[in-house]
């Protein structure tokens, strides 16, 4: 919200003294965020002078240029091509413009003045003459928009003496403060909100431009106002309140007076003419927004009413609107002619040629036209304060308010006995407030003279009783609903300074969850192995789901966003690979091709034939019960954990004496063991295939565990295909890898606790054993673990031979086994019995037999 100054002293005593930054601190104290400082740019001199005469001057390039004299006041200095006659000072000027006659008063910029850009003004040379100064348009001075010609000032009917400041005179050494307004605290977008906040603030006197005597409209005879809601949506009423007025005999082409175009101007609204400056105007100043009708153009009395099925309107934008049956219209007999508390329609719309207006001001409920809004992706001035809340309490103040501006500005009449009204009780909110509640939630000892004053301040209502207050809620206050809020109002209004910061105690015991220190060591582990962590958007194609999400790459379900941020990517990813392909494709793009990338995050895992979704919205404040925390945890898919890693372009980089290693699968399976390590587990690899990955070099990961000889398969790890490397703009080798962390780690058990280490020396032998080329080399190792017993440290796969010496249909591998034991020397015999237990076990199991 906007705040002129100018404006803010008309309802509130600001200090005559006080700066921009001085208000905006008073306005925090009370719970508003400062934004911005506006201001219109201007330096002077920039004065009102009298155009003398002019001569026409065409020129070769078509354009007719003025060389004009200008009386700018009373003579200090010659400037050049300056005539000093009379005592007056006359400056020679060009000028483009032809709006403009002999005798006019114009603004004009004197050389060393500024104008907003910054566009500093000095004598230059022109057309063959060296204009002193600039006569300005509105454009140029920031009034407006208008840039076919001069301001000439009698057009807004002001008639200074020539020489006078018209940064003054214009308004233009006007300033406002921006404020970001909570969507809480609707009152606040206007400047009867902001003064009194600012008065609370301060303690100046307030007066509410709200409390200006208003008669009373009644029902007229050719006129009238119905409301046809009768079957509410979702049990609301569109419209509670509908105030109508009519000026006659305006005159539309009256100026807007300078000093509304200013601080429109500064509020951020463009003036657009006298009648919609005026609508636009009150609505700021009041809260209540305003739209006028062309009388002349209804067709009969007006109807507020749901859109029909099939009905159209075509609004002030210039866009025909497909309406929703939900949506609450302002119609006459010809149909729809407005998007109530949205946007009016063009049929009806102000204009040049408007004689008569019909001023609209009502009361329409929030949540309706909340949804109307971002239903045609329409907000507006007024939808943002409607879907807040009006005082509904002002529509008659607000009406006759317009009506009188466009009387006194317009040239207009009342028309007292055509005009209607609808008429509804207002309520206001009661609230108990117990004595001692305040200071509970607070934490401050407050008194209860000063819980009273506050909540007095504000515009409630109290009424004492042994228990504690009954406050009633101001009108202009709907965000005041119950004891919470008042207390979250004393707090405000008594400073938030006086809360203390007191940090809780946590007790003793607690911190990460296993799942997270276990997650933390993980990424902590890849982070220090050279890999970056790059989090990505849960959001992914149905296409890469299906080509990432499944082993088969079949199509399995996949969870569709209502809203998705990306039309093209509305599905909640299967797998992180995608995201890590989109970053690794934006770190190419700008020149980084040697790539190590990792994520960490969850992943959306539906069952097939089980529908999701939340089938209803408990309601606010009330902790839901067992059955309803059931029903929205079944209602929600599953989502682990999945730790995925990428690596593109050379994972060692070129050296002296040494060539680039380009990554490869080997580099991933090196992550898998560092996360396997943090993790606490042991995990295998065994060669597979997956749809989007290279048949020859793509790897399961599983876990075998303590409790079941059964690998548990946690993952998987490969090389891309090179055309789906390619479909993702990536040149050469992309290798990637990824695994259910949260399985990892659930079949990690414990917490890993660091094996203590031995004194004593290894002993080291070396086995070979031959086998059928379809055995995976992981299950061997895993007959060998099984076997050696307690004494194995670690066992390591050194080679996989097929050639001669080995028979056709089999493979030839080369284990490294390491023994130790915690108390003693091993000799070379328990060794031997060690590695032929694992010898013996692959055997039985895979008909193995030793290489001679």
């Amino acid at each position: 919200m906007r705040v002129p100054l100018s404006w803010l002293r008309d309802y509130v005593d600001v200090p005559v003294g006080a700066t921009p930054e001085d208000v905006l601190e008073a306005l925090v104290r009370v719970g508003f965020e400062e934004e911005d400082i506006f201001r219109f740019g201007l330096q002077g001199p920039i004065v009102v002078g009298e155009v003398v005469e002019f001569v026409e001057e065409p020129q070769s390039n078509g354009k007719t240029i003025r060389w004009c004299q200008v009386d700018v006041g009373p003579s200090t200095s010659s400037g050049t091509d300056t005539t000093v006659s009379g005592g007056r000072d006359v400056r020679g000027i060009v000028c483009g413009a032809r709006n403009f006659f002999a005798g006019d008063k114009v603004v004009v910029s004197l050389p060393g003045s500024v104008l907003p850009g910054p566009f500093p003004i000095a004598a230059r040379k022109t057309y063959g003459h060296v204009s002193d100064g600039m006569i300005a348009s509105a454009k140029e001075l920031g009034l407006g928009e208008e840039h076919s010609g001069i301001l000439r000032l009698v057009e807004l009917g002001i008639d200074a003496p020539v020489g006078t400041d018209a940064i003054a005179l214009l308004g233009l050494d006007d300033v406002a403060v921006d404020i970001n307004v909570t969507p809480d605290r609707g009152y606040a977008l206007s400047m009867r909100g902001v003064a009194r906040e600012y008065s609370h603030a301060t303690g100046a006197a307030f007066t509410d431009p709200a409390q200006r005597p208003v008669d009373e409209v009644r029902p007229g005879s050719g006129f009238s106002i119905v409301v046809d809601d009768r079957v509410p949506i979702r049990g609301r009423v569109g419209a509670s309140e509908f105030v109508a007025r009519v000026v006659r005999d305006l005159d539309p082409t009256r100026p807007t007076p300078p000093w509304m175009i200013s601080r429109l101007t500064l509020a951020g609204i463009r003036s657009l003419g006298i009648l919609i400056d005026i609508t636009n105007y009150v609505m700021l100043e009041l809260g209540q927004p305003i739209h006028g009708y062309d009388l002349d153009r209804l067709q009969g009395g007006i109807t507020v009413r749901r859109a029909t099925p099939g009905e159209k309107l075509k609004t002030l934008d210039g866009k025909e609107r497909n309406l929703s049956t939900e949506d609450l219209l302002i119609t006459d007999e010809s149909g729809p002619i407005g998007l109530a508390g949205v946007m009016g329609g063009g049929t009806t719309e102000m204009g040049p040629s408007t004689r008569n207006v019909l001023i609209e001001a009502a009361t329409f409920d929030p949540v309706s036209i909340a949804r109307t809004a971002r239903r045609h992706k329409l907000p507006s001035e007024a939808s943002r304060r409607f879907e807040r809340g009006v005082d509904p309490a002002i529509p008659f103040v607000a009406a006759r308010r317009v009506a009188d501006l466009m009387v006194e500005y317009a040239g207009g009449t009342h028309d007292g006995e055509f005009g209607g009204a609808l008429f509804a009780e207002i309520t206001r909110t009661r609230i108990a407030l117990p004595f001692g509640f305040v200071e509970g939630v607070i934490g401050v000892d407050y008194t209860s003279d000063q819980i009273a004053d506050a909540l007095r301040l504000i515009g409630c209502d109290l009424e004492e009783r042994p228990e504690g207050w009954i406050a009633t809620a101001p009108t202009w206050r709907p965000d005041l609903t119950d004891k919470w809020t008042l207390a979250e109002e004393v707090a405000r209004i008594e400073g938030y300074d006086r809360i203390p910061s007191v940090l809780p105690l946590p007790p003793s015991g607690r911190g990460l969850t296993a799942a997270q220190q276990g997650r933390r060591r993980v990424a902590n582990a890849l982070a220090a192995a050279g890999y970056v962590e790059t989090p990505s958007f849960a959001f992914t194609s149905e296409e890469q789901n299906d080509l990432h999400g499944s082993a088969e790459g079949l199509h399995l379900p996949s969870i569709k966003l209502a809203n998705p941020l990306d039309g093209q990517a509305p599905f909640l990813r299967r797998s992180l690979v995608p995201g890590l392909l989109d970053i690794a494709h934006r770190n190419v793009s700008r020149g980084f091709t040697d790539l190590a990338l990792f994520e960490v995050g969850a992943v959306f895992l539906p069952k097939p034939g089980v529908a999701y979704g939340t089938p209803f919205v408990p309601p606010l404040a009330v902790r839901p019960d067992a059955a309803t925390l059931a029903a929205l945890d079944a209602s929600i898919p599953p989502q682990p954990r999945h730790v995925a890693v990428l690596l593109a372009g050379n994972f060692a980089a070129k050296q002296p004496g040494a060539a680039a290693i380009a990554a490869g699968v080997g580099d991933a399976l090196d992550a898998v063991r560092t996360i396997a390590a943090a993790a606490g587990v042991t995990i295998d690899v065994a060669q597979s295939e997956r749809a989007a990955l290279h048949p020859g070099r793509t790897g399961v990961l599983s876990v075998t565990t303590r409790d079941s000889s059964t690998p548990v398969e946690v993952g998987y790890v490969g090389e891309l295909l090179p055309a789906v490397a390619e479909a993702s703009d990536l040149p050469g080798r992309v290798i990637v890898a990824e695994l259910d962390l949260d399985l990892v780690l659930s079949l990690a058990g414990a917490k890993p606790v660091a094996a203590s280490l031995s004194g004593f020396p290894a002993a080291t032998q070396d086995v070979s054993l031959v086998v059928d080329a379809g055995v995976p080399a992981a299950e061997v190792r895993a007959a060998l673990v099984e076997g050696a017993g307690a004494l194995l440290e670690s066992l390591r796969l050194v080679d996989d031979y097929r050639g001669p010496g080995v028979t056709d249909g089999a493979k030839s591998l080369t284990f490294a086994l390491r023994f130790r034991a915690p108390d003693r020397t091993l000799t070379a015999a328990e060794a031997t019995e060690a590695k032929l237990g694992g010898v013996a076990v692959a055997t039985s199991r895979f008909g193995a037999a030793l290489r001679e």
